[in-house]
């Protein structure tokens, strides 16, 4: 007979439901607790294990046997402070953890006496008020080995754990837990996922042999859970500051690897108090659609290692993670007790729980760190060149035991832009398993590697399991098919699903594998059919690959195989919905093994096309395609024709063509007078001048001069750096000769500091005059532009400010907690696209939050006095100022760093009131605005009479690449009025050069330029990329613009039979695309229309063909050659070099846009226009910015830089904030409509603001958070 009895079960509400009313409280440490009784080693003990030979004391798991008295009243006393849930006392409970204590046979018992003596507490407590209902949560520790990281230095592949050995020691754990009555389990303080994972895997199998009758229950162990699956809660931790676990998981990437698991809630606790915890709290509420829980500490231990936050400076910071909606589940790890959670549950009371967004449908994958594959991303490509199979090298070093020297293939196509590894171990000679175990936990210690997701590539099951047991992050199983029947297909595909991965599935069955289309397209549909309905896999997870198998073989049943695989991908795509497409690219090109030149050729060309059907990604290696518009002609005939199967004699002609293709003069006098007065005026020469010829040599006469090196500094440099500022501050100097001045003062400080190091050394005690203050600099995340932040840092620095210069795209988290490390007088924040505004904001509130009050200086192209006043000013209660230009900067922060009584806080006062009579009069200004519907605002449309319109078809259709453009061409080109407006010199060129105020210093300025284009272009320093693109296009429902799909058709020409033209082929039928174009609302006189873009674009209802077209375009190699300037302590050369930049990337644009309208597109083939004629706009056709006035949203670009392939063919990357990376790149639309003018949209309501989100398939908060500016309410 049992010693428990079994009684019914407490009927309480489902804690699921409870979840959905209110934030729920969870319990606070039970260490901290347990360490109050000052327990003994015979506590420990007991009467049971007088007599066992090792140390007991510390294993407090053990009480809830030995003294479940105090465990008991643990729990009662978290209960009565407010907790809803309280965790067993099994941190330690598993059979792993135990082994230390010899105590792994009890584990069992262990586990269900400490969730029963719990559940008797919660029983007990809800039987008295059944209105608070308790619950019970069996905690599961990570234990003390981790699976993902070697304990032996010498030795990064050994494991002192495996996931197996993790799998039975938590089976046992929640067999204990579940049966000994727990409500839910929390599998917490997770550090390796890789651990988390095989306690999620132990658990599934649990309930899974539950249900199947294949768990054993005794009589003397009742399962008081009576048989019910049990919610499960996951929390992380956070190990420091770097935002990683201990096995190098950011925090999104954790969630992604654990998401599979239907969790009940995912959180983090431990290691961090609420205050340094939050932003990745914040972060897993984003990604997220389940609960999110916290714990934190009671802040950080002390020296001592004591925790003294108390319960109200806790419930403090905890409040600000329920006001916010961040949370569900709120309780306290080390450091708390019952009088911490007391405080946690009043303060979040009052506040409604957080809202669950939905499931999103997009195929997320992780390594280190997230990727996301989305319908609109570009193609992903996987690296191929790991896989033992398909490469002679890899199979060599694997088999000749080299590991080091084969991680560095792996590492090499990383660098070479893979987005996940593939890795393949399918060799007779090798120990599979082993080999594949061993290659993955080496690729596991070295972060630069492991950051990406792992596709577990092998025919062999064993193989892929070995492989899933060693990959922390949520990667890709390659493949399962229903070759071996639907019975094993199921059977792997749920374990695939309880691993935690996405896979592949090959077009395979029974009878063999797909070669038609026919047959690819059925064992896709019926696959998919079973993975979702049967399995219930989620369908984003699941990738088809539809065999890409090879042509030009000789065998004409194989000549179709290109165009199959092409069709079968369109289909997949547009009939199984939220599935993805892969393939093994280079199969295509195997009857060509030995010829490069082909095969690149065929690889390229054939992805074109397949990625034009919808192919996601592809098995390929980055170094064997050839950019597709390079190909030869000829050569991309012949290969297509193969491909695409246009010609019955295609493999002939192309093996034919195969063989072939293997293999004034004056000297300017210098005045140097000034060299023979003393050191000091000659010093202050330099700096005022900007001469750096000398400074050496007069840095050195002054050291001797002086008693002290540093006396240099503060006596000379800054005398002269004081005239400098006095002078800018007057208007009589310029900044690029401020510019000049610094580089002066850095050269002649970094000549001095090693004697000033030197000199501290030797006497400790000298110190000299501090800085005026010290001021971080910082542009906010995701955008890349720092010109304007770099000059502002500058000028400060001339006028004796310390700057601190964190770059660009800077977290909050980095800017916050560098600002406090470093005890700042001020922060500057820059940025130049839109969504930084939004990112400033969040700075402010976050600054708010932690109670801060540094004055912050805004800057930057986007921002303004309105915004800073509106948007800023009102979420920070401490200073906030925005600066215009450099030269406003310094009485700035002179201001708010004055030591004199009075001064700031006049500033201070200042300010505050100024932005307030802003914010009021834009408030009046707003209010008497006027606006009309959005309807109304379409009737009000541009009327344009498209049936007497004449429309230019473009020369072709697709993307045109243009890789070194000739600088020398674009030269002719460039705007220099915008090039002196970046220095702050006022006028337009070359009007400018003779201005009587700032003619001279425009003048020196024009031609330091010159001379650096000069050099640019003679040293080839810059490279300048373009892409450009034209489409078939429609508008439809007033605002948004289809574009349609197109073939290319090569016709032989009747004359000359061997010869083909090209031509394009408009396919209406397809959208390829659908650009949603905003329009003006606020009111306008009867004469003026409210404009969209999409007016200039033909209505589909007209029937007229009309087109648009897109353009990116870049200059790389600018930071290198600035970064190699300021090494030198050159800002100046490191300034200008990027603002040249910046012009060749717009004279680029103009150059562009006028051989499209003359060439391209030629709807203006005739024009004759001089620079400055196209610099005033005068030519026909427009070509607006997404981003920008006419077309403010951001997310738009995106669909331009799908369209054009722009990264993979020019390498212009697109930042989370949408800035494009380098920084100067242009993109925007062409239109060609010859009333087609530039606009600003201006405010816009919220009506036509739900129906934009509607008609983007969007959540109406992400599209007002993008559009923030230009909302009228």
């Amino acid at each position: 007979m049992s010693k428990y009895e079994l009684t019914a079960s407490m009927e309480k509400k489902d804690i699921k439901d409870l979840a959905k009313e209110r934030i729920l409280i969870l319990d606070g440490a039970m260490g901290t607790m347990i360490q109050r009784h000052k327990l003994e080693e015979k506590d420990f003990r007991g009467d049971r294990f007088t007599d066992h030979p090792s140390d007991l004391k510390g294993n407090n798991d053990l009480l809830s046997i030995t003294r479940p008295d105090i465990i008991k009243d643990i729990h009662r006393q978290y209960f009565l402070a407010g907790a809803d849930i309280v965790e067993t006392n099994t941190f330690s409970g598993t059979t792993i953890a135990m082994e230390d204590y010899k105590l792994e046979h009890i584990v069992y018992e262990l586990n269900y006496e400490s969730a029963r003596i719990a559940k008797e507490v919660a029983d007990e407590l809800t039987a008295e008020d059944p209105s608070k209902p308790k619950y019970v949560a069996g905690s599961m520790g990570p234990t003390n080995r981790t699976a993902s990281i070697s304990p032996d230095v010498n030795d990064p592949g050994y494991r002192a754990v495996t996931f197996d050995q993790l799998v039975d020691a938590y089976y046992l754990q929640t067999k204990g837990l579940v049966e000994g009555g727990c409500d839910l389990l929390l599998v917490e303080t997770v550090f390796d996922t890789l651990n988390c994972k095989a306690a999620l895997f132990a658990i599934e199998k649990y309930f899974d042999d539950q249900e199947k009758g294949n768990v054993e229950i005794t009589d003397e162990f009742p399962n008081l859970s009576y048989g019910k699956r049990l919610p499960v809660m996951v929390s992380g931790t956070i190990t420091d500051a770097s935002g990683r676990t201990l096995s190098g998981q950011v925090a999104e990437a954790f969630w992604h690897s654990i998401s599979h698991a239907n969790l009940f809630s995912v959180g983090l606790n431990c290691a961090l108090g609420a205050d340094l915890l939050r932003p990745y709290v914040q972060e897993l509420s984003r990604v997220s659609n389940c609960l999110i829980s916290a714990h934190p500490n009671a802040g950080l231990p002390n020296e001592f290692g004591q925790y003294d936050q108390t319960g109200e400076e806790m419930a403090e910071i905890i409040e600000g993670f329920a006001s916010n909606g961040l949370v569900n589940i709120i309780g306290g790890c080390c450091g708390t007790t019952p009088d911490h959670i007391q405080k946690i549950a009043e303060v979040v009371s009052p506040h409604e729980t957080r809202q669950i967004p939905e499931e999103d449908a997009v195929l997320h994958l992780s390594g280190l760190e997230p990727i996301s594959i989305k319908e609109d991303s570009m193609f992903a490509n996987i690296g191929e060149r790991t896989n033992v199979t398909g490469s002679l090298k890899f199979k060599r070093l694997i088999k000749e035991d080299k590991y080091d020297e084969a991680l560095e293939v792996a590492r090499s196509q990383v660098e070479g832009g893979a987005q996940m590894i593939d890795v393949n171990m399918d060799e007779g000679m090798l120990d599979s398993e082993e080999a594949m175990t061993r290659f993955l936990n080496l690729i596991a210690s070295e972060p630069d590697i492991a950051r990406l997701p792992i596709m577990i590539d092998s025919s062999k099951w064993s193989v892929i399991e070995a492989g899933l047991k060693c990959v922390q992050g949520k990667g890709v199983v390659n493949s399962i098919s229903l070759k071996e029947g639907e019975e094993e297909f199921i059977k792997k595909a749920e374990l695939v699903k309880k691993y935690g991965a996405a896979v592949v599935v090959m077009a395979f069955d029974e009878t063999g594998q797909a070669d038609s289309y026919q047959r690819r397209i059925e064992i896709c549909k019926r696959s998919y059919d079973i993975l979702v309905e049967k399995v219930n896999f989620p369908p984003q997870d699941i990738i088809f690959d539809p065999n890409v198998l090879t042509v030009a073989t000789g065998i004409d049943e194989h000549n179709n195989y290109g165009v199959d695989f092409i069709e079968a991908t369109r289909w997949i795509k547009q009939n199984l919905p939220h599935a993805k497409v892969s393939g093994g690219i280079s199969n295509v090109s195997f009857s060509f093994r030995g010829n490069n030149v082909v095969r690149e050729a065929m690889h390229s060309a054939f992805l074109y096309h397949a990625i034009k059907a919808g192919l996601d990604m592809g098995i390929v290696n980055a170094g064997m395609i050839e950019v597709y518009e390079e190909i030869p002609k000829e050569l991309l005939e012949r290969v297509e024709d193969v491909l695409l199967n246009r010609r019955d004699d295609a493999t002939e002609r192309l093996v034919e063509l195969a063989e072939t293709v293997k293999g004034d003069g004056k000297k300017k006098e210098v005045d140097l007078s000034w060299r023979e007065a003393p050191v000091e005026k000659r010093l202050s020469h330099a700096l005022v001048k900007g001469i750096v010829d000398f400074i050496d040599e007069d840095t050195e006469e002054a050291r001797q001069k002086f008693d002290r090196p540093l006396q240099v500094i503060e006596g000379p440099l800054m005398d002269g750096m004081n005239i400098v500022g006095d002078l800018f501050g007057e208007g009589k100097m310029f900044l690029p000769q401020v510019v000049k001045s610094a580089r002066v003062m850095k050269k002649a400080v970094a000549y001095l500091i090693p004697f000033i190091e030197e000199e501290k050394r030797n006497n400790p005690g000298l110190s000299g005059k501090s800085s005026a203050g010290k001021i971080l600099m910082a542009t906010v995340k995701g955008d890349v532009h720092d010109i304007g932040k770099n000059i502002v840092g500058v000028v400060l620095a001339c006028n004796n400010f310390e700057i601190i210069d964190m770059g660009v795209m800077v977290p909050l988290e980095q800017i916050i907690a560098k600002a406090v490390e470093e005890n700042v007088d001020m922060i500057g924040l820059s940025g130049l696209i839109t969504p930084s505004l939004d990112e400033m904001v969040y700075v402010a509130e976050e600054l708010e939050r932690k109670g801060l009050k540094i004055p912050l200086m805004i800057g930057g192209a986007t921002t303004s006095r309105i915004h800073t006043a509106v948007k800023i000013d009102p979420v920070y209660s401490g200073p906030v100022i925005h600066v215009l230009d450099a030269s406003k900067s310094v009485p700035v922060a002179s201001a708010f760093t004055s030591e004199t009584e009075g001064v700031y806080e006049e500033a201070y006062e200042n300010f505050k009131n100024e932005y307030a009579r802003l914010r009021e009069d834009h408030s009046k200004r707003k209010s008497n605005k006027k606006y009309i519907s959005i309807e109304d605002a379409r009737k009000n449309k541009v009327k344009i009479d498209w049936e007497n319109t004449n429309i230019n078809k473009p020369s072709f259709f697709g993307s045109k690449t243009f890789d070194d453009y000739s600088l020398e061409e674009i030269q002719r080109y460039i705007d220099w009025t915008p090039f002196f407006q970046s220095w702050e010199l006022a006028g337009k060129f070359p009007a400018i050069l003779k201005d009587e105020i700032v003619g001279e210093e425009a003048s020196r300025l024009y031609k330091d330029a010159q001379e650096m284009v000069e050099k640019i272009i003679s040293e080839k320093l810059l490279t300048a990329k373009a892409v450009i693109g034209f489409f078939p296009a429609n508008t439809v429902n007033h605002d948004d613009i289809e574009v349609y799909d197109y073939n290319i058709e090569e016709i032989p020409m009747p004359d000359n039979p061997s010869h083909t033209e090209i031509f394009f082929k408009e396919n209406r039928e397809a959208t390829i695309q659908t650009l949603s174009h905003l329009r003006q609302q606020n009111k306008k006189a009867k004469t003026s229309p409210n404009f969209s873009l999409a007016d200039y674009i033909a209505p589909k209802e007209t029937e007229k063909r009309d087109y648009i077209g897109g353009f990116a375009v870049t200059i790389t190699g600018a930071d290198e050659i600035s970064k190699k300037y300021e090494a030198e302590l050159d800002d100046y050369n490191s300034i200008l070099v990027k603002a040249i930049a910046d012009r060749f990337a717009e004279a680029f644009t103009e150059l562009l846009h006028e051989r499209v309208r003359k060439e391209y597109w030629g709807y203006d083939k005739d024009e004759l226009l001089d620079n400055e004629s196209l610099i005033e706009e005068k030519y026909s056709g427009i070509r607006p910015a997404p981003g920008y006035p006419a077309c403010p949203d951001h997310l738009e670009k995106r669909k331009l830089f799908d369209l054009l392939n722009a990264e993979a063919n020019i390498g212009i990357k697109l930042t989370e904030s949408f800035a494009m990376y380098p920084a100067s790149s242009v993109s925007g639309w062409y239109f060609s409509h010859p009333e087609s003018k530039y606009f600003g949209l201006g405010k816009i309501q919220k009506d036509q603001v739900e129906e934009y989100a509607k008609r983007k398939d969007m959540d109406l908060k992400v599209i007002e958070k993008w559009l923030s500016p230009n909302l009228a309410y």
